[in-house]
């Protein structure tokens, strides 16, 4: 198959040099700056079979027989960046600059695809592809090509040259099309169990797009957030093996002897009186207000734990997958300076 089909006689000139991938896929601008005319485009496309065809509106397959993956990932970018709404500013200093469509991204179960997911079907098996625009955008799904709007856009990833959303916005812009549970759950938990992210930044998402009111949904995060916590407590584990710190007690209850409950820990070091604390914060609103609810709360336990003498080290899942060494250190130094603190209230240690 020939991808760099000339033009016909009538052409000002065969745009040879339309070879690579994205350049086999062109916008009517883009044409027409070569010097092809609008009647110059229709002729190739006019025969069943012809030397281009016309993919998206606006958007011209320069060869004959279906498009690759790549070409339709193009394609679905120029048809949503082409041309600007009558009145909205370009905003400088943004993704545009680094990217030739504009503020359009891949979204959805395609964007999760480019982003290496195991639990999404190929790109040749997308009927659709989901591409995020700015909500005054004028347009219209077609095609292959499905709009979807936000207000405020994610800062987009290059993914193999493409900008691509963020696992958690494209997260949630792909459960909104599901209804299987198994299917979202799988989804949710490779997106933590591979690293991708934290859970509480997919539940961020997951409650602004409103998708904590749907059963399957609530229960796909019921078994994302344990299987978080479960995952930064073996990070804990290794990061004490690994990085040679003192044996602690793990998951325990501390009380004041015959007095109140003071808290559950996730490690605890009794002769030095330091602990860790994973923050797993994940508030199932959304609310800012659940969110200060929360760290209140740790707050709150910190501080009655510091009055009595105990040292708490606050980490989280983000830090022990990004910065486990940095964390290690930050551990062995407060263990060092016990020797150089006052001795810390008798507290009892109970398994949690």
């Amino acid at each position: 198959m020939n991808h760099n089909t000339p033009l016909s006689p009538l052409s000002p000139r065969p745009l040879r040099h339309l070879s690579q991938v994205h350049r086999r896929v062109m916008t009517t601008a883009q044409l027409k700056s070569h010097g092809v005319s609008p009647a110059e485009m229709n002729e190739q496309c006019r025969r069943p079979g012809g030397p281009w065809q016309q993919i998206l509106p606006g958007v011209f397959l320069l060869h004959p027989g279906p498009p690759t993956s790549e070409e339709r990932l193009h394609a679905v970018l120029m048809y949503a960046s082409r041309e600007r709404s009558p009145g909205v500013p370009s905003q400088p200093n943004t993704s545009e600059q680094r990217s030739p469509y504009a503020e359009a991204m891949i979204t959805g179960l395609a964007a999760l695809t480019l982003h290496g997911f195991s639990a999404t079907p190929p790109l040749t098996a997308l009927d659709t592809i989901d591409v995020l625009v700015p909500r005054m955008r004028r347009l219209r799904s077609t095609g292959c090509a499905r709009i979807l709007r936000a207000p405020a856009l994610p800062t987009p990833q290059q993914v193999t040259g493409l900008p691509v959303a963020p696992v958690p916005r494209a997260l949630a812009d792909a459960v909104a099309e599901l209804t299987d549970a198994s299917a979202v759950r799988r989804l949710l938990t490779e997106a933590v169990r591979a690293g991708h992210c934290e859970p509480a930044s997919v539940v961020r998402e997951l409650t602004q797009a409103k998708l904590l009111s749907r059963p399957h949904v609530v229960d796909a995060v019921d078994s994302l957030l344990a299987e978080g916590r479960a995952i930064a407590e073996d990070r804990l584990y290794a990061m004490v093996h690994e990085y040679g710190l003192p044996d602690p007690v793990w998951n325990v209850d501390l009380r004041l002897p015959g007095g109140p409950h003071l808290g559950g820990l996730d490690a605890y070091w009794p002769e030095q009186s330091v602990a860790v604390e994973l923050d797993t914060r994940a508030p199932r609103q959304g609310d800012r207000h659940d969110d200060d609810a929360l760290w209140s709360e740790y707050a709150r336990k910190r501080e009655h734990l510091e009055r009595l003498g105990i040292t708490v080290v606050h980490i989280t899942p983000k830090k022990l997958r990004d910065a486990v060494e940095q964390q290690a250190a930050v551990v062995r130094t407060a263990l060092m300076a016990a020797a150089d603190r006052e001795p810390a209230a008798y507290v009892v240690v109970l398994p949690r």
